[in-house]
């Protein structure tokens, strides 16, 4: 079964400033070993919002539709057994121990 996981870091991850070492090595891994497992992983980039009212009326605005609190880091589509298999497998993704948050979606 595929999932879909969003990342949502801190700010100063995203800037580099909680990034020891040890913490840099350990996530070159994990995303190294969900690569080799097949996950398709990407960097976000901006957004654009599309709409087309009715198939006649083509609209795009620069931005995110859904805002949060922290920006969006990237994304990943991985296969796992079932959704308990899925956050176990991106439990340890940087996002998700370094104070940011991910979402798991089926």
């Amino acid at each position: 079964m595929a999932f879909m996981r969003t990342s949502i870091a801190s700010a100063a991850f995203l800037r580099g400033e909680d990034e020891s070492g040890d913490f840099r090595s350990r996530a070159d891994f994990l995303l190294s070993k969900l690569r080799s497992e097949g996950a398709v992983i990407g960097i976000a980039g901006k957004p654009v919002q599309v709409r087309n009212p009715e198939a006649r009326d083509l609209q795009t605005r620069d931005g995110p539709f859904m805002s949060s609190a922290l920006p969006i880091a990237g994304f990943a589509i991985i296969e796992a057994a079932d959704l308990a298999a899925a956050i176990e497998k991106v439990s340890q993704v940087p996002c998700a121990v370094a104070h940011g948050a991910f979402e798991v979606w089926p």
